[in-house]
């Protein structure tokens, strides 16, 4: 094959060729662009010492539609699971509550389960804390239950202020 430049489409990235050197070395190879991942012996040749250029014919296209399995549903399923996580995800944030009220919120869901009715945090389905958050305004649910959330919201309370006042 001549190298005037005529049949570059032919040199393009992915094909296949058999090189002769002018040091009589033969080798054969693949043409390859400049994309990272694994390793790969590569070999730089200078113009001026290619005695013989053959092309050997085109590798296979990675990104050819004809070769490409998709599993639809697989991906569906996916999307599904990744839907329900930012839904579930979204309701733990409030809305219309300070930053504080989030990190009680957020604290409080570490131990016990928690979720919010507007800007009332809700725990273990009965017991409601309103703004300002304190255990003063904790109220429903048994009184086991009740007193367990004020212990726990004054505990995290503290640790929030120490956290607070210690940045």
């Amino acid at each position: 094959m001549a190298m005037d430049g005529s049949n570059a489409e032919e040199l393009a990235i992915g094909c296949f060729v058999s090189i002769k050197t002018t040091l009589s070395d033969e080798f054969q190879g693949l043409q390859e662009g400049s994309k990272g991942g694994s390793r790969r012996n590569i070999r730089l040749l200078k113009a001026n010492y290619i005695k013989e250029l053959s092309y050997l014919g085109q590798a296979e296209d990675p990104l050819d539609v004809k070769n490409c399995y998709l599993d639809l549903n697989s991906l569906r399923a996916r999307e599904e699971l990744a839907i329900r996580q930012a839904e579930a995800e979204s309701e733990r944030i409030g809305v219309g509550v300070t930053s504080q009220a989030q990190n009680i919120f957020d604290a409080l869901s570490k131990t016990l389960p928690v979720r919010w009715d507007k800007t009332v945090i809700v725990v273990m389905n009965a017991v409601r804390v309103s703004s300002p958050y304190t255990p003063e305004s904790v109220s429903g649910g048994t009184p086991a239950a009740n007193e367990r959330v004020k212990k726990v919201l004054e505990l995290e309370r503290k640790r929030l202020q120490t956290r607070g006042s210690g940045q």
